[in-house]
């Protein structure tokens, strides 16, 4: 019944003037898709050859995370925004059970000593990225639920920390500190647009810096990856390779690079060539160029998906305001690391590029971000769920939300 009614509902697939989106945003998000499918087709087929036989055997698979992501985003489309600021907290909750459950001995599978994923036979999901979309969406819902707590009392602080704690630690506990570090400082940007004074973040601030300490200081790889990234040469054949060989790819693309196909740090030399560092296969392949028009294409998604949250709040479209702000700082957050760790100016991290690295989990959850922003800036332009015009099906709201 409720599948019935989302369908039934207005969609920016099918208005009065036919198919009406956001298409800066979209041929951006396309052209990033397109791009990281070329990447990983050139960047895992001498892994894939050796490991199956077939060279295109990651990008048959690809193609079909690919596949996916863009139906979920074609569903997502269809589900106004209402929606999802109603059943916020249920989908905080299933975040929550699935970061337990993904712990669990025999349900949570490991590779290389972490416990990221669930496995359903041929495909595996990583609840982190679940749990990333979720908790803005329950961040942006309590923004506009708890307005005048959140601007004028302590409390309006206290209680979001109260709900990120126990999802850090658990991500903390898989361990997974680059979706932690991602997903905290992306919320703690929405309390701040949210109206939070900056004064309160002071103690914040120090308690995170205390736990970042703690957290890096309890195990030895940690410390390893802390210091090896300042110095990789140092130990270049041990805990240094991986960032040494990614430099040597940087080295050797030079300006335009030595080619599409022509890596030869993808030969087994850069470990996760296709996942983690394909952004410096991209730059050995297609060069500084190359490179620099890929974070030109990130810098203008990211950008315009402020913009669309900037646009949503001045229609007073608030929690569409506030999702479109959380999933920028998302992938801001995660372009930053990834290159940041691609180049050695951050610890090697386990995350990836938006759009751009192999991973079933990650793709489809940025299409479905795309498809979210896409549904905001359609909303936002027919002043769909402003305070004028509303929502008003029962499966939609079970009280009028105060703006």
């Amino acid at each position: 019944m409720m599948l019935a009614h989302l369908l039934a509902a207005p969609s920016p697939l099918r208005s009065r003037r036919g198919i009406d989106i956001d298409f800066p945003l979209l041929a951006g998000c396309l052209t990033l898709l397109g791009l990281g499918l070329v990447m990983i087709t050139s960047a895992s087929s001498e892994v894939a050859a050796a490991a199956s036989g077939n060279p295109l055997y990651h990008m048959i698979r690809h193609l079909v995370y690919l596949a996916i992501g863009l139906g979920a985003g074609v569903l997502t489309l269809q589900v106004p925004m209402a929606f999802w600021q109603h059943h916020g907290p249920r989908l905080m909750l299933v975040a929550f059970i699935l970061l337990v459950l993904v712990l669990l001995p025999g349900i949570g599978r490991e590779v290389n000593g972490a416990k990221r994923w669930i496995g359903f036979g041929l495909f595996n999901l990583q609840p982190s990225e679940l749990a990333k979309l979720f908790t803005v969406m329950f961040i942006a819902g309590y923004l506009v639920r708890r307005q005048d707590e959140v601007r004028e009392k302590l409390m309006g602080f206290i209680k979001p920390m109260l709900v990120l704690g126990p999802i850090a630690v658990l991500l903390l506990a898989e361990p997974d500190f680059g979706a932690t570090v991602v997903l905290v400082g992306s919320c703690i940007a929405m309390l701040f647009l949210g109206g939070i004074n900056l004064l309160r973040f002071i103690p914040l601030a120090g308690a995170v810096l205390a736990a970042g300490v703690a957290v890096m200081t309890s195990q030895s790889y940690r410390m390893q990856r802390l210091t090896n990234f300042i110095d990789p040469w140092a130990d270049q054949y041990g805990a240094g390779y991986q960032l040494s060989q990614a430099l040597i790819a940087f080295g050797r693309g030079e300006w335009f690079g030595v080619g599409l196909g022509n890596s030869i740090q993808k030969q087994f030399y850069l470990p996760e060539a296709h996942t983690d560092f394909v952004f410096a296969v991209l730059a050995e392949e297609l060069g500084m160029i190359g490179a620099l028009v890929t974070v030109g294409l990130f810098v203008f998604v990211s950008v315009r998906a402020l913009y669309i949250g900037l646009w949503a709040e001045k229609a007073r479209q608030y929690f569409s305001a506030y999702v479109a702000y959380g999933l920028a700082f998302l992938w801001i957050g995660q372009v930053l690391i990834n290159i940041g760790v691609n180049v050695g100016l951050l610890p090697t991290k386990g995350l990836t590029l938006p759009f751009l690295s192999y991973g079933g989990s990650s793709l489809v959850i940025c299409c479905v971000s795309l498809a979210l922003l896409l549904r905001i800036e359609w909303e936002r332009r027919t002043q769909l769920g402003n305070e004028e015009v509303e929502f008003v099906e029962s499966d939609f709201f079970d009280e009028e939300v105060r703006p």
